[in-house]
């Protein structure tokens, strides 16, 4: 017997439980709004999966704002600086010192956990294992979703929708295609991550770029690194073995000295480069939100930051079409968002560019990258810029 379908009524259902749809969902909360989360992945892989770490100084507060930031405060790493490598050649970046801003290393999953205990410490409608959502019906004056909820269909009526599950996800396929223009560019190149049980050989960020390719020097702590070597875009995860990929690190890092710690690898991913932006980010009552809405290369770390700018644009538009029933914020959202995820864009595909060799890079090639390099350097002004852009000032 088929069990009686559930029928719930709440003002926002918000697709997605990453960082978007959480802080979202945590912000409504705050104002008073109620909201459904539906997740379709299960709770032990949202809380493990590994993604960006660096938090933008604006991204932090956002979180404080939002009362999720205690540990964050306590562990997260505070970088005022970063080295940029050309060819041996050093430049540090005193980003603080030039903006007044730093950036924090965190880990997404961290931001991801900790928005999951407040949601869930508050009592929230939060679902996980929700893999059959479709949003059924977008009208004028809300939207009908449907789904399975613990083996029972269920049929959620709300006011609005907001679709923060990422680039494969249904919130976008729910708006007419005719209705959307979308925009791509393929990078010749990935990133080969790995998660190793190694210190930092510097506590500031590293990115070294030369002949061999680029690679970064990350951390999530004193004890655990995350670096990248940029590979061909259809390497495999699995085809080099951990005393290449170390050799390779060393190689491109400090220039074969030895001088990178080495350590267990705990975890490999392969990292395409891509950049997706739709337009608008909203049709009628459904916002779309993160990756749901743009990509951008990882060279820059604005994924996540960008996220969390739409979460809180978001919240803010839908408290006050709430607490006065005006909607001129709500009507603004797509444009607001888009402008700060071009920008973000923009900024993503510049760094990328200075910091990767191309495929069948001529000696033309390397020339402009280093007088990119030796402007960026060499200018205060263009340090600034740079700067500004890298802890996200540009896009407030």
């Amino acid at each position: 017997m088929t069990p009686a379908p559930l029928r719930i009524h709440t003002p926002v259902c918000v697709i997605g439980a990453g960082p978007a749809g959480l802080l979202l969902a945590r912000l409504l909360e705050l104002n008073g709004i109620d909201c459904v989360v539906l997740e379709r992945r299960g709770r032990d892989h949202v809380e493990r999966r590994v993604r960006a770490g660096l938090l933008e100084q604006g991204t932090v507060e956002a979180l404080r704002r939002a009362g999720v930031a205690g540990r964050l405060d306590r562990e997260g790493l505070v970088h005022e600086g970063f080295e940029l490598r050309l060819e041996g050649d050093t430049y540090r970046l005193p980003f603080t010192k030039l903006t007044g801003e730093s950036v924090w290393m965190y880990g997404q999953q961290e931001v991801v956990k900790d928005l999951i205990a407040a949601r869930t410490t508050a009592g929230g409608a939060l679902h996980f294992d929700v893999d059959d959502v479709r949003v059924d019906r977008l009208a004028g004056d809300g939207a009908t979703v449907t789904c399975t909820l613990d083996g029972r269909p269920a049929e959620i009526t709300c006011e609005f929708v907001a679709g923060c599950d990422g680039f494969h996800g249904v919130s976008r396929t729910a708006v007419p295609a005719a209705s959307l223009t979308t925009s791509t560019h393929t990078y010749p190149y990935a990133w080969l991550g790995i998660l190793a049980a190694a210190p930092p050989m510097s506590p500031e960020l590293v990115y070294a770029t030369g002949e061999r390719g680029f690679a970064l020097q990350s951390m999530r702590s004193s004890t655990v690194s995350r670096l990248y070597l940029q590979v061909p875009p259809g390497e495999s995860a699995d085809t080099r073995s951990d005393e290449e990929i170390w050799a390779e690190l060393d190689l491109r890092l400090t220039g074969g000295s030895g001088a990178l710690p080495t350590g267990p690898v705990l975890e490999r991913t392969l990292v395409p480069l891509r950049s997706f932006i739709c337009e608008p980010m909203q049709h009628g009552r459904l916002f779309l939100l993160g990756d749901a809405a743009h990509i951008v290369p990882p060279s820059a770390a604005k994924g996540l930051n960008l996220a969390v700018a739409d979460a809180e644009l978001l919240a803010g538009a839908l408290a006050v079409w709430y607490a006065t029933g005006r909607r001129a914020a709500l009507d603004a959202y797509s444009a607001t968002a888009l402008r700060r995820a071009w920008l973000g864009q923009e900024f993503s595909r510049w760094m990328t560019e200075l910091l990767h060799t191309g495929p069948g890079g001529t000696p033309f090639d390397r020339g402009l990258r280093r007088a990119r390099f030796d402007h960026l350097t060499g200018s205060t002004a263009a340090a600034t810029d740079f700067a500004e852009q890298y802890v996200g000032q540009s896009r407030r």
